[in-house]
């Protein structure tokens, strides 16, 4: 995933890499090589002394999750914003530390859902208003993913490392937050997995629309697209996305002449559209889609589902939240990050 990130600065006018941070600095060299990108560029172990180094303004932290919290820290105590690979933490009272040190520091640290970024979501974000009130979304992800490694030996693993991409996706067309979540889990007898790869939630958004995912790793048969093969159904119709190119309107009454939505060019797309509302946010002082703080609400539908599966019971989302945020006081030391955990 760096070395997507380090192409994605290159081409991109509106940045400039100035440092790498990297334990492993021939490693740092090679990815710099690969990349093709070349100059003077500072190279080291810590981001608060490569970034005073280079004269950094910003901070792309593209570390393993476990990572995210002490380097997102280190930087914001430095006075500079952060850009954030998801998840934002592996679990979601580290995310609630971060967030509040970002309120603490006054900086802003945004997690990087890049799958919010795609010229075809836009066109369908655009539609929401054609459909009027929303009262159910729906995703049917199918994919046979090999991932040798960590992924097939994990619990979880559609759930806790793709299924947060949709859950997001899932929070952007509904103009309310989740409140509540069953969830079923099994695993096929041909999986490679050893934990759960297929999975099926039902979420219900505080507003009463409800958010069903469907999903596998381990389908063998029909593929979807990575982003997965979207429905939205509202009073005034139908909006349907193929989760590439293909959007389409079926509106109510005229179910025999549904409308194929053009989208537009030429948009960046993926990391680079989160790198994009990145700089736009931190040039216009506007806050956004995915601060640490808003993105909570994707990370706790990904734990409040997998603790739906594992007792199979409906769990109430704001409460996982709520003993999150609980548990981040209990363990968070800086007196200044405590007082701004007590204001969330």
């Amino acid at each position: 995933m760096g070395r997507a990130w380090l192409r994605t600065i290159a081409e991109d006018p509106d940045v400039e890499l100035v440092g790498l941070v990297d334990l492993d600095l021939d490693a740092a060299r090679g990815a710099l090589a690969e990349a093709g990108i070349r100059g003077d560029i500072a190279l080291g172990t810590r981001v608060s002394a490569v970034a005073a180094e280079a004269g950094a303004d910003a901070v792309v932290n593209v570390t393993i999750p476990e990572a995210h919290l002490p380097v997102n820290r280190e930087a914001l105590a430095a006075g500079l914003p952060v850009l954030c690979e998801k998840p934002a933490a592996p679990m979601i009272a580290d995310a609630f530390r971060q967030a509040a040190a970002s309120e603490a520091h006054g900086e802003l640290l945004m997690i990087s859902q890049s799958r919010r970024y795609f010229a075809a979501l836009d066109a369908v974000r655009a539609l929401l208003p054609t459909i009027g009130a929303v009262s159910s979304v729906s995703t049917r992800f199918l994919r046979e993913a090999h991932f040798p490694g960590f992924r097939e030996e994990m619990a979880h693993p559609l759930l806790i490392d793709m299924a947060i991409h949709q859950f997001d996706v899932a929070r952007a067309l509904v103009p309310a937050e989740p409140v509540s979540v069953v969830c079923d889990e099994h695993n096929p007898s041909w999986s490679w997995f050893d934990g759960a790869a297929d999975a099926h939630a039902v979420f219900r958004f505080a507003d009463g629309a409800r958010y069903v995912f469907t999903g596998s790793w381990v389908a063998v048969g029909e593929q979807t697209s990575w982003n997965g093969e979207w429905r939205i159904d509202g009073e005034g119709g139908t909006i349907r996305w193929d989760g590439e190119d293909a959007v389409t309107l079926v509106r109510a009454g005229v179910r025999d002449a549904p409308e194929r939505i053009e989208v537009p060019g030429g948009v960046p797309e993926q990391i680079s559209g989160s790198l994009k509302e990145f700089v736009a946010a931190l040039r216009s002082g506007q806050s956004p889609e995915s601060t640490a703080l808003a993105n909570i609400h994707s990370l706790a539908m990904v734990f409040s589902a997998t603790r739906a599966a594992d007792t199979g019971e409906r769990v109430d989302i704001e409460g996982v939240r709520r003993q999150a945020l609980a548990d981040a006081i209990a363990t968070e030391q800086d007196s200044e990050v405590i007082a701004r955990l007590r204001e969330l």
